[in-house]
């Protein structure tokens, strides 16, 4: 009898592992520093807010779009840092085909990676130590990632921290690059996801609606739509916290699509950073900022905004040239 019950409560035990298992499996995964072997492992959490002061979360889910009526100054020309960008991977807002912006997401899990997007983090960590090589990137530096508070940011953060730190040929490129990491990611509300006023939760169509307006007016708000200006007011602001608190590394901003672009336009001193929609960010893609126009890819064509979608009418709201 006694025999009967230690088989019953070993194949229990085996049971309850494999359950805990395949419910992990569908965990989003964060890193940590695992002391026992010097390497990142992999650990689960449920709410990206553990840790972070409700204040803190009040203030980004309050934080609404700045009215702007021009763009900010030039970046510094001599900054003490390297910067570099990275769209965050594919999230289930991407797969839903709708536009998420709303600031009640920040801190939030809502809209995060699928479970490809989480490998394009992953992915991303080679793109990030080919960029930085082709920088020269110098022993004794050291890479600082900077997020959005968004799930799908933060998230891909985590990702290219697991393939950094969890890809044996990445760890042996770091070995001998002589680079550090910084495995504790900060979050900077002000790289929160351009916000879309009355298109969010619409069509990814209508952004469509907008960014022929951008490029026309980089200070309008047609929609209730946060401006090009204000995006690149934000960031300007970024980029000083950034030069005060660090000095001499490789910042990598985790952020999105519309951002990026119109921070890689701000800081190449585009003529017209309004025109950024045709510098598309890839799910997941790396690339380094620079302070020349010439440093830009070569720009895609911007589609027309398709009939159909919801609020095609609002196109009346067609922004003045500015001056």
């Amino acid at each position: 009898m006694t025999n009967i019950r230690v088989l019953s409560i070993t194949l229990l035990a085996c049971v309850l592992s494999s359950i805990v298992r395949e419910l992990e499996s569908f965990q989003i995964r964060s890193p940590e520093q695992d002391v026992s072997n010097g390497r990142l492992s992999v650990r689960y959490t449920e709410t990206l807010a553990m840790a972070v002061a409700t204040s803190e979360i009040e203030e980004a889910r309050n934080m609404m779009p700045e009215i702007v009526n021009r763009m900010p100054e030039p970046l510094p020309d001599n900054l003490k840092n390297r910067y570099y960008m990275l769209r965050h991977g594919q999230s289930t807002a991407n797969i839903a085909e709708i536009i998420s912006s709303s600031r009640s997401l920040a801190y939030s899990e809502k809209h995060g990676l699928t479970a490809f997007g989480y490998e394009q983090g992953k992915e991303s960590a080679t793109q990030l130590l080919d960029v930085m090589d082709k920088e020269g990137a110098k022993s004794g530096e050291k890479i600082v990632f900077v997020s959005s508070p968004f799930a799908r940011a933060k998230q891909t953060a985590e990702a290219c921290l697991d393939g950094l730190m969890g890809n044996e040929e990445n760890q042996e490129r770091i070995r001998t690059m002589g680079i550090e990491i910084e495995n504790e990611i900060s979050i900077d509300n002000r790289l929160m996801e351009r916000y879309f006023g009355r298109l969010d939760d619409d069509s990814i169509y209508t952004y469509a609606y907008v960014w022929p307006m951008d490029a026309i007016n980089v200070t309008h708000t047609a929609f209730d739509v946060e401006s090009v200006a204000a995006v690149c007011t934000r960031l300007l602001e970024v980029v000083k916290r950034c030069e005060e608190q660090y000095d001499n590394m490789h910042i990598v901003w985790v952020s999105h699509a519309d951002v990026l672009q119109i921070g890689q336009l701000y800081a190449a001193n585009a003529e017209n950073v309004g025109r950024f929609s045709s510098y598309r960010f890839k799910n997941g893609e790396v690339r380094a900022v620079k302070n020349t126009p010439d440093s830009l890819p070569n720009p895609v064509p911007l589609e027309a905004p398709k009939r159909g979608t919801a609020q095609y009418s609002e196109l009346k709201e067609l922004p003045k040239l500015s001056q």
